[in-house]
């Protein structure tokens, strides 16, 4: 696109680039006294009589702007509109309706329309709607290459964090991400520990070798062996043949074993065996084979009680928990909410073909406020759901799952957690009340500061310390 000097109304200019509009109308004056005024005003412009060739025009001409009028023969603007959106074009619609056809320019606006314009309009009226599509387009890709830059600044390999907690996690596997020693990391289920063992790998000189990740929980016991270790030939009914088993797959790599816990206690044996002598030997075989394997492994568990229990190796259990990661729940670091709500919309909006663009208030506060027993797991899954559900182009409270939408307030969850700290508490209460007085005065922070009966000041730093970004 080319820098030209765009005239806007008389008397007023200002230089942007060039803009490609694609005017859509089957009236032949109309399109081309749109064409002649838009050119005048420094627009690039082609038109078509009908959305077939609209279509058609799309992919070649690329435009950045879209005028179409809502009743036209076989597809009618509100298709044209509902194809471009279904195709991930992103060209901002402006359509033109006849008087009495108001209530399908809406229809219209609540498909993703950016506004319309009434017949008979006037030159004026057609400028300066574009002028401040333009406006808003503007603001959108600032707003977009600022939220790109804070997923930069706060992603550390694959994963999304912002939370004091999660920064901690990101210095400690910087430290120990060169090292052998074995890693355990904990957490809830759902919570991110694959990501945080997959982070250590690629941040070691491991990193060009595999990382083999297996669920100790999800293979039967009988098999669980095989898998691991590899077998002969003949060494039971099924070994047709020999077959190599994850240590060996992972030999100069990473071994992660997810839900350790699970590991029977003669695996558990050999396990630890392997570990000492780095070692391993398939079923059947009568020989050992050396490995050079880095081993991470994970649970849900609390494997102090497990072994207080018997039901894990008290000496395993201490050589696995060298180097301990505790991934914290989501509940308790709700600052990353935000991040992840909008890293999950881009990437669906690219994988599932649609134009999500954001969330109301009341949407985004419920997202805020539900405990999230699941946690990143059942937010991914919460915002595709409401993504698949979205009329329009913004995800409302309607589309969340019933179980969100009647979720009890955080300060009931933080009594019910038996937590006992008045200091904790007492946080979860004053960020609420906090966010509920900026979103009660859409945002005015003066006023929020009268509501909640604190200065202004005051106020600020703890927006602040709150990291209160997403209202």
């Amino acid at each position: 696109m080319r820098n030209q000097l765009l005239v806007l109304a008389p008397g007023t200019s200002i230089f942007c680039t060039v803009r490609r509009i694609l005017v859509v109308d089957d009236e032949e004056n109309l399109r081309l006294v749109l064409r002649t005024l838009l050119r005048r005003n420094g627009y690039e412009v082609e038109t078509a009589a009908s959305g077939e060739d609209a279509l058609g025009l799309v992919d070649s001409f690329g435009p950045d702007f879209v005028i179409t009028d809502v009743r036209m023969p076989k597809m009618g603007g509100l298709d044209l509109l509902a194809t471009l959106k279904a195709k991930g074009n992103d060209a901002t619609v402006i359509v033109m309706s006849a008087y009495g056809n108001t209530d399908l320019a809406l229809e219209a606006m609540k498909g993703g329309a950016y506004d319309y314009i009434q017949k008979p309009f006037k030159p004026d009226e057609v400028v300066l709607t574009l002028r401040k599509a333009e406006e808003r387009e503007l603001l959108r890709r600032e707003n977009r290459a600022l939220r790109e830059e804070i997923r930069k600044e706060h992603r550390f390999e694959d994963i999304l964090a912002k939370s004091p907690n999660m920064q901690a996690i990101f210095r400690t596997i910087a430290k120990i991400a060169e090292y052998k020693t074995t890693v355990l990391v904990t957490g809830e289920s759902g919570s991110g520990k694959e990501l945080v063992a997959r982070a250590i790998h690629r941040r070691s000189s491991r990193r060009g070798g595999p990382f083999v990740p297996i669920n100790c929980g999800a293979i039967p016991e009988n098999l669980l062996e095989s898998e691991l270790f590899g077998h002969k030939k003949g060494a039971f009914t099924d070994a047709i043949s020999d077959r190599r088993g994850l240590f060996e797959e992972a030999d100069g790599g990473t071994l992660f074993l997810d839900e350790i816990g699970e590991l029977p206690l003669a695996l558990q044996v050999k396990l630890l065996r392997v570990l000492e002598d780095e070692k391993i030997r398939r079923l059947g075989e009568a020989r050992d084979i050396q490995v050079d394997v880095r081993i991470i492994t994970a649970t849900h568990r609390d494997l102090t009680a497990e072994t207080k229990a018997g039901r894990f190796r008290e000496d395993l259990y201490y050589r696995l928990n060298v180097l301990p990661i505790h991934v914290p729940p989501l509940r308790d670091r709700r600052e990353d909410i935000p991040l992840l709500i909008e890293h999950f919309i881009t990437r669906n909006n690219a994988r599932l073909g649609t134009n999500i663009r954001g969330m109301d208030s009341e949407c985004r506060r419920l997202l805020y406020e539900y405990s999230w027993p699941g946690n990143v797991r059942e937010l991914e899954n919460t915002i595709e759901r409401a993504m698949v559900l979205a009329e329009g182009d913004q995800l409302v409270a309607a589309d969340l799952a019933e179980r969100i939408r009647e979720a009890r307030d955080p300060v009931q969850m933080q009594l019910a957690s038996g937590e006992l700290s008045v200091k904790k508490t007492m946080r979860v209460i004053e960020e609420l009340l906090i966010r509920r007085a900026l979103q009660k005065t859409k945002g005015n922070r003066t006023r929020a500061a009268e509501v909640l009966e604190i200065s202004h000041r005051a106020l600020l730093y703890k927006i602040k310390d709150y990291q209160i970004t997403d209202l």
